[in-house]
């Protein structure tokens, strides 16, 4: 069959190799002029930079790393965040026993910790309050959702803060849950590039959809926003962006940090220091910093990064209707990934379910 994939990121990659594998022949389109979507990564004065924003790989699902590993070897990491305080001093970040010592000057037994309440809150404020009270709440989280989102904490689903775990011990890790967590040792472009390096598979770069292509191919995978295919019909699905102001370096001003959020009301949430990531420093001495500054995606060229989710579900059930709208034409086209779906995933999530979406079709097609 003819096959055409819109996006070249994880999930338009993953099936586009899938299906590739299986016998079809596949053109993918990217109407950026790279591959590997928010993923890819560059040189510049000698380090690995992320365009989009760090992207670092972490997972317990065990069956998406043994396919990844087909297009990479590993460097392990373990990620680690700090918060700089007003004052300048730098605390753990997700908050752990330290992180509450240093700020309040007192132990985890001042907290609420309710656990209960907290589990019944659909907001992000009040599940964050029942566990941490009001002054970390304010300084963690309220400060950098106001900038992150653009809307209160009230107003934001528990959901999201959900993914941000309270440590009641010294775990200074992110993600200290997950049995795997390393860097691809190439950079994650190069893993595109294998992926894509297949006599099936044909790439278009500087390529953006026209509705008239859909007649030239038998079936179509789209990683496209869902209310722009559909022209907005139901209304616009709203996403932050963010403005990423890189810059090189006289030295070294990480602290030994790789990623530092922000507490102050500034514009901006957080830094990262490229040379501190494995396989990162390309050449000795050489310093790159990426400062992230939200915004919405209108202001930003319309990159979409993060869907909104409101406490209410407001913005889920808007896509409800396109996804009721997408089911009609099924048989010709499926939607795929993060802005396909309306969902926030992370990398894993992202080849996991392209997996099974690209198995599922071929097994009935």
């Amino acid at each position: 069959m003819e096959i055409l994939i819109i996006g070249a990121g994880f999930s338009g990659a993953v099936h586009a190799r899938e299906c590739a594998d299986a016998g079809h022949k596949v053109t993918v389109i990217d109407r950026r002029p790279h591959i590997a979507g928010n993923a890819y990564d560059h040189i510049l004065n000698g380090v690995r930079v992320h365009k989009y924003g760090p992207h670092l790989f972490h997972t317990s699902n065990m069956r998406v790393v043994e396919w990844l590993s087909r297009f990479t070897e590993w460097a392990p990491y373990m990620h680690k965040v700090k918060a700089k305080l007003e004052d300048g001093r730098l605390v753990p970040f997700p908050v752990n026993r330290e992180t509450v010592q240093i700020v309040t000057g007192s132990d985890l037994e001042t907290l609420p910790q309710d656990k209960e309440t907290a589990s019944k809150a659909s907001n992000a404020r009040n599940y964050l309050v029942a566990l941490i009270g009001e002054e970390l709440t304010e300084l963690f989280f309220q400060r950098y959702t106001e900038k992150m989102w653009g809307m209160s904490l009230k107003k934001m689903s528990s959901e999201v803060v959900r993914r941000v775990k309270i440590r009641t011990d010294d775990e200074d890790r992110y993600f200290p849950n997950d049995k795997f967590q390393a860097l691809p040792t190439e950079g994650y472009t190069a893993i595109f590039e294998k992926i894509l390096n297949h006599e099936k598979i044909s790439v278009k770069i500087n390529t953006k959809f026209n509705k008239s292509m859909e007649d030239n191919y038998d079936f179509i995978f789209n990683s496209m926003a869902i209310d722009e295919y559909f022209n907005y019909v139901f209304g616009r699905l709203p996403y932050r962006s963010i403005r990423f102001h890189t810059e090189v370096l006289e030295g070294d001003m990480s602290d030994g940090c790789v990623t530092i959020n922000y507490t102050n009301k500034g514009p901006f949430t957080r830094e990262t220091h490229w040379q501190n990531l494995p396989m990162h420093q390309v050449n000795l001495d050489s310093y790159v910093r990426t400062i992230e500054e939200p915004c919405s995606y209108e202001d930003n060229n319309f990159e979409r990064y993060y869907p909104v989710k409101t406490y209410d579900n407001e913005f889920g059930k808007v896509y409800e209707r396109y996804k009721e709208k997408a089911s009609l034409i099924a048989n010709r086209m499926k939607f795929i990934g993060r802005c396909g779906t309306y969902q926030y995933l992370d990398m894993d999530q992202v080849i996991s379910q392209s997996l099974l979406s690209a198995r599922k079709w071929l097994n009935n097609n």
